[in-house]
């Protein structure tokens, strides 16, 4: 197997050039999820040396209906960068992408440090400064979205670009279980779903993520912003689509496609 160092290289040069690849365990062999997120970090390190910094992180495979399909029995997550983020009413310019997506998440801005192996939900919630609607937009390095879980890992679980709805919303109070999100597309009803979508909680999903991360010696800091995971299958999107997010209690988010 090649070393994480090239193989990074490979979905590095992927994105700039735009154009996907094969399955990186399809041309340089089979690896683990721990060397993935070897993978993972080499390109991260590889955007933050660009001058982009780290702004937060993205959970995937965040329901159990995912995770029988890809065959594990966790989530996984990767890293967002400063230019990922697209602010309330600017378009997603799709030539960017080589593929992209959009799904329903809920985000959350935090206001203090996380990092341990054993926090919770509660403490998540605690942390929290405020919870947001937000469109996760995937871009999937390898071509037709074929990979294994590994790949995605190493591919820093898809992520292309983020954008958080105008409302803030304290999360005190609200059972974000309940939380309902409906996906529309060009004005069409495409899905429907609600919180507990997302390990039984969104900030579960979040908790499950800081332990994942001490494990490594890592944690979260204040003002960082974690995508919890998608609520519903994601869409795929081009030039002159309107993605909207209308999320319970939380506000509408609207993404148009340029």
């Amino acid at each position: 197997m090649s070393e994480p160092a090239e193989l990074a290289a490979r979905l590095i040069e992927a994105a700039e050039k735009g154009a996907g690849i094969e399955a990186l365990t399809t041309t340089a062999g089979l690896f683990d999820v721990a060397t993935a997120y070897q993978v993972q970090d080499a390109v991260v390190a590889d955007r933050v040396a660009r001058g982009l910094p780290v702004v937060g992180a993205k959970l995937g495979l965040t329901s159990v209906a995912k995770q029988r399909q890809m065959k594990v029995d966790e989530p996984l997550y990767g890293w967002l960068t400063g230019d990922m983020a697209i602010d309330v009413g600017q378009p997603l310019r799709c030539s960017r992408f080589i593929q992209p997506r959009c799904e329903p998440e809920i985000a959350f801005l935090l206001r203090a440090d996380l990092e341990g192996r054993h926090i919770m939900a509660s403490q998540v919630l605690a942390a929290t400064a405020a919870v947001y609607p937000a469109i996760d937009v995937l871009d999937s390095r390898f071509a037709g979205y074929s990979f294994t879980h590994p790949d995605v890992v190493a591919d820093n679980a898809s992520g292309a670009g983020f954008v958080l709805g105008g409302q803030a919303t304290d999360p005190a109070g609200l059972d974000l279980r309940l939380t309902g999100v409906v996906l529309e597309k060009n004005g069409e009803l495409v899905a429907t779903a609600a919180g507990a979508a997302v390990l039984g909680h969104p900030a579960a999903s979040v908790a499950w993520l800081v332990r994942a991360l001490a494990t490594r010696g890592r944690g979260l800091h204040a003002g960082q912003v974690v995508l919890s995971g998608a609520l519903t299958e994601a869409v795929p999107v081009s030039p002159g689509d309107v993605i909207v997010a209308r999320f319970d209690r939380l506000g509408t988010i609207e993404v148009a496609c340029r």
